[in-house]
């Protein structure tokens, strides 16, 4: 029972290790959200940080409430992008513990 304890902390503490440098590559990974078939665009980091957008000019003097529902839809598209590719990352780093039912990984 206590090299079982044992073995799990070194586990849990290389699965820590692995998840600091995970989330230092997060903030660098780059995810695109696009709406209105590319019309507008926002580049976002995987932790959430919108580093820009592109607005392309033919929307410029369409409706503003229009070109404001693009970019809200972009915005979403991105973050959507976003949580996919840290589930993605994270997906298999929790495979060698054990964890209790419906616990997810990064907390």
């Amino acid at each position: 029972m206590k090299g079982g304890i044992g073995q799990l902390m070194k586990q849990a503490q290389k699965m820590q290790e692995e998840m600091q440098k995970a989330q230092a590559e997060m903030g660098k990974e780059m995810v695109t959200g696009e709406s209105g078939a590319g019309m507008v665009q926002i580049r976002m980091s995987c932790k959430h940080e919108v580093q820009g957008i592109k607005i392309d000019d033919s929307l410029l003097g369409e409706d503003k409430d229009m070109l404001e529902d693009l970019i809200v839809a972009a915005f979403n598209d991105a973050v959507r992008r976003v949580e996919t590719t840290v589930a993605e990352k994270f997906s298999g780093m929790a495979s060698g513990l054990q964890l209790p039912p419906g616990m997810k990984l990064p907390f």
